[in-house]
């Protein structure tokens, strides 16, 4: 094929993406008409008319929800300033521009990439957004025939947030789900920390963008397959993740694993079959981090109803605080009772697995049951931590697969066993409220675990296909001499502490070198 064909090719596509699009339902870029029954009128000389008083109250209306999602949204993209004091402050002091550097650019990488297409392919067919003005321009969704049922697979319209989708409705739900990617893209900077080739993880961050989180999340939060497991085979509500501990925090903790799995662990990590401890190096920054992800989380669960008159935002909130406390102190006392101290970096662990774990519940269980979900995920975070870092021998650094991978799938299959009912009428078009198994409706439980067992094996698999062949192509892993002597001057040619003094391992620097060495000749 010629060079003339691909770039005329190339230039059909960006108009049909980018360029104008005639429309048979015109958008609303300026919000002037969102929220209203007709086109707002003129001004009326006199009292005002029903209709005009009828407009005037959705628009407002909606409004409060634009406000409030819009806010959420805000507080969401703050939590990125926290994963980045948390991880940095769980590993060492010769890595933190590089640490600092991947919790930065995955901000923008994420973006970009969620703006090309995975907005797209996430929500290119989901329909209007009922509480952001009903505007039904995203209405394209590739569909396959199953069993007689329709499995709605990817989304197909919205990508670039072209003129078919240019409406404030749309800007507005693009920029509060762009921060819940961000926040599954930047899991996996955690778990990788130490180790990772800067260049590598670029290509990553498209590649989560724009692939992995969108088609899974599609099949969750885009009408697809996974969301109408209820209508089609009576499954509940179909899989239920009220804020994504499923869609934003197990995708990234499954990427996680399969990620360190190929990257292999830290040079010293293991060492003639012993697991040596290395410890972070500033705890009052992965703890003061670890509260602004408290902070955030609020807008990332109460945000998620997409609605400030909404009042069940008061009780999401309520049980997020609540877990979050209960997986804290959970964790405290179980390091405290095991190993005779208990221990900060576990603390701040405990708090963020009981968020996690909350995420997908918070809207549909009470008080108690936001304690009980919390209080298991402080203990179940430790297990785990211990579980992949000595059984297999998968080195984590921060604990990102335990505390979004393990704790995201328990928070999933937590609302199938506590939702009460008392909320979520007509979700995914199944009428009555979510019920759990306590509640009387095991059928939702075999939903959250078919979308738990889904997530695992298809995010899993994609990523681990990918990280292989990124492997091959571009390369995981710095260099041994790098790695040990710090990835800030290598990586990114300045020093994250200009006072840090490189020293030498407690093991052997020799040993380590030539390790090292080994390892990297044999992957290249």
């Amino acid at each position: 094929m010629s060079r003339r064909v691909i770039f005329l090719i190339v230039l059909i596509l960006l108009f049909i993406l980018v360029g104008p699009v005639a429309l048979a339902m015109d958008p609303d870029p300026t919000g002037a008409s969102t929220g209203t029954s007709i086109d707002v009128p003129a001004t009326h000389p006199g009292s005002p008319t029903i209709e005009e008083l009828a407009n005037t109250i959705g628009h407002n209306r909606v409004a409060i929800n634009f406000v409030w999602t819009l806010i959420a949204g805000f507080m969401v993209m703050f939590m990125q300033a926290g994963f980045a004091m948390v991880e940095t402050g769980l590993t060492r002091a010769k890595n933190v521009a590089h640490t600092m550097a991947m919790n930065f650019m995955i901000y923008s990488l994420g973006m970009l990439g969620f703006w090309i297409c995975g907005f797209g392919f996430m929500f290119g067919g989901v329909g209007p957004f009922s509480t952001l003005g009903g505007f039904n321009g995203l209405n394209r969704e590739l569909t396959m025939t199953l069993f007689g049922k329709p499995f709605g697979l990817i989304g197909l319209k919205g990508f670039f947030l072209n003129g078919s989708v240019y409406d404030v409705a749309i800007f507005t739900m693009f920029l509060f789900q762009m921060v819940f990617m961000d926040t599954a893209a930047t899991i996996p900077t955690g778990a990788m920390a130490e180790r990772w080739k800067f260049s590598s993880f670029m290509v990553f961050g498209f590649f989560i963008s724009m692939i992995t989180y969108p088609i899974f999340g599609n099949w969750v939060w885009g009408g697809g397959w996974l969301s109408q497991l209820g209508r089609n085979f009576g499954l509940g509500h179909g899989h239920v993740d009220f804020a994504g501990s499923s869609v934003v925090h197990m995708v990234g903790g499954v990427t996680s694993l399969a990620g360190a799995m190929i990257l292999g662990p830290r040079i010293g990590k293991y060492h003639n079959g012993t697991v040596k401890v290395i410890p972070g190096h500033n705890i009052p920054m992965a703890v003061t981090g670890t509260f602004i992800l408290a902070f955030g989380w609020f807008g990332f669960n109460a945000g998620s109803t997409l609605s400030g008159t909404d009042l069940r935002i008061g009780v999401i909130a309520t049980n997020t605080m609540l877990a979050s406390a209960a997986g804290a102190l959970s964790a405290t006392l179980y390091m405290w009772w095991k190993f005779g101290k208990p221990d900060p970096s576990m603390m701040a662990n405990g708090m963020l697995a009981g968020l996690v774990a909350i995420t997908a519940p918070c809207a549909f269980v009470n008080s108690l049951s936001a304690v009980i979900i919390g209080g298991i995920a402080g203990i179940l975070v430790i297990g785990s931590v211990f579980f992949v870092d000595r059984n297999l021998k998968v080195d984590d650094p921060v604990g990102a697969i335990s505390v979004h991978g393990v704790n995201g799938a328990w928070g999933c299959i937590a609302l199938g066993l506590f939702a009460d009912g008392r909320y979520g009428d007509g979700l995914n078009g199944v009428a009555g409220g979510v019920r759990g198994l306590f509640y009387g409706d095991p059928s939702q439980l075999v939903a959250q675990l078919t979308g738990v067992v889904t997530n695992l094996i298809f995010v899993f698999t994609l990523s681990y296909v990918f990280f292989k062949i990124l492997d091959r192509v571009v390369g995981l892993r710095v260099d041994p001499i790098s790695e040990v002597e710090g990835l800030d001057i290598p990586e990114m040619g300045v020093l994250g502490y200009l006072d840090v003094k490189m020293r030498k391992e407690e093991i052997n620097y020799d040993e380590i070198v030539s390790v090292g060495k080994e390892r990297y000749h044999e992957k290249n």
